[in-house]
């Protein structure tokens, strides 16, 4: 597939820089695209020839926000796009992983060229320089995702052949927080959640029961190497 720019929606949180890095070590433009398009979000994917798109953490309504995305993309003439979801994407106990499961099918009915990436938890969400206090059961197995993993792949999707109407759960390895710990020589402990938000205090609840498994062999298979 030939392609020199892809817009990155979401291109200036973490994720968006893993992506825009990959796509750039691949010779191919990443432009990173937020807020500040939105309002003419059609003029600024002008010219490019893919979209990898990431909705706002906790977005409230992922659907409308993926929809009008593809409007616009359409709007554009970009005929392929990659929709960043999460791995088990219709948990019920879990709100925003089925707000992104209703944008799955918002993309798969677009009419556009897709790819469905379904990353697992982000091991830099771990800071493993100190003790590691999280709100949920630190024995609860995780499929963990090293985002530069998640951008490489991410790459690949865009960019290589065979992958259009592919979905992938992504994890560069299976482990449990108690284990990143012990291998970074800190403790681990599971605190109070703080309750901050009605969906992370849903989320916390379902990992403090059931963690979330994710297989490593997709992302392996992808970038052809060991995970």
């Amino acid at each position: 597939m030939t392609t020199s720019r892809v817009g990155v929606l979401g291109g200036r949180g973490k994720t968006g820089r893993a992506v825009t890095a990959a796509l750039e070590d691949r010779g191919v433009v990443g432009v990173p695209l937020g807020r500040a398009e939105w309002s003419d979000l059609a003029g600024a994917l002008a010219g490019c020839a893919a979209a990898y798109v990431i909705a706002p953490n906790l977005h409230p309504d992922e659907p409308e926000y993926v929809a009008d995305v593809v409007v616009a993309a359409q709007e554009a003439g970009v005929g392929r796009m990659v929709y960043h979801s999460v791995a088990s994407p219709y948990v019920p106990a879990m709100p925003h992983h089925l707000g992104k499961a209703a944008a799955e099918d918002v993309v798969r009915r677009s009419g556009l060229a897709w790819t469905i990436l379904q990353p697992g938890a982000y091991l830099q969400n771990l800071d493993l320089s100190g003790p590691v206090r999280v709100p949920y059961d630190v024995h609860a197995t995780f499929g963990f995702l090293d985002l530069a993993d998640l951008g490489a792949a991410a790459a690949t999707v865009l960019l290589d052949d065979g992958h259009v109407g592919a979905t992938y759960e992504l994890a560069s390895r299976v482990a449990t927080v108690a284990e990143l710990a012990a291998e970074a020589g800190v403790a681990a402990e599971r605190v109070d959640d703080p309750g901050t938000h009605a969906w992370l205090s849903a989320m916390f609840a379902y990992y403090d029961r059931h963690g979330l498994p994710v297989g490593t062999l997709p992302l392996s298979a992808l970038l052809g190497k060991e995970t």
